[in-house]
């Protein structure tokens, strides 16, 4: 009898790192697992849980990645509550016109269903206006679009404690400037939930920060070098809008 290896990775994979081990780590105990038969499978897994469970914070390597859901969902919920509060106060003093008076969004996704039980936190976008576009028009999710485009995952700390952001896109580098970035053009459903709600609400000229929870990123699944459950920031200047609609 073979281990189903298959069925249980991703249970596996999930749990491990919820535990705090490192997600390098884990992908290379489950690469190991992948070539052992149902009985050193379950030996080696059972000595590992052992030797992980015993082991003190001392030991353990340096890990960017450490607790990595329950950070990415308390600061999507810090994120959130600056949003919330900039906009209760300017619906406060502005009332209708409090659009004109913030820069704070928050959206709902236009994928899920407006039946969806998840909550606030989990089914919008947080958008801070960065520059207010001049357009007109804004795509919709079968419309091809060019943009310049950042996206990274939640601020951490190298092994010297030091802030660190890692880039997973970008069609720049260094400081952001519109006048040598390059362009992207790509479908506005070729993205993820939360990048391609954002962008239906764009129009061109807009550049925002688009922070997306990882429930309308790539959720529990992992992606080159996104792991899962991340959170992601993008920034997003709409160049231009080629429309699908006669």
């Amino acid at each position: 009898m073979t281990c189903n290896i298959d069925n249980c990775m991703n249970i596996m994979k999930s749990d491990l790192i919820q535990r705090g081990l490192s997600f390098k780590t884990v992908k290379l105990f489950l690469v190991s697992l992948s070539h052992h038969s149902y009985f050193y499978c379950s030996l080696f897994t059972l000595s590992f849980l052992i030797l992980f469970s015993s082991c003190s914070s001392d030991t353990d390597e340096y890990d960017p990645y450490h607790h990595w859901r329950s950070r990415n969902t308390e600061w999507y919920k810090q994120v959130a509550d600056s949003a919330q509060t900039a906009i209760a106060q300017a619906k406060s003093q502005y009332g209708n016109e409090w659009e004109e008076h913030c820069d704070w969004r928050m959206i709902k996704s236009l994928r899920r269903s407006p039946l969806y039980q998840g909550g606030i936190l989990q089914d919008s976008i947080c958008v801070h206006i960065l520059n207010r576009g001049t357009g007109s028009v804004s795509p919709i999710s079968t419309d091809t679009v060019s943009i310049q485009i950042r996206g990274s995952l939640m601020p951490t700390e190298d092994a010297n404690g030091k802030p660190m952001v890692i880039y997973f896109t970008q069609t720049y580098y260094g400081s952001y400037d519109p006048a040598t970035a390059a362009v992207l053009t790509t479908a506005v459903n070729g993205f993820t939930d939360g990048v391609e709600s954002a962008l239906q609400y764009m129009v061109i000229g807009d550049d925002w920060l688009v922070y997306v929870p990882y429930e309308l990123f790539y959720d529990s699944e992992e992606r080159g070098i996104i792991p899962p459950y991340s959170a992601a920031c993008f920034r997003i200047n709409l160049v231009k809008v080629l429309s699908q609609r006669q």
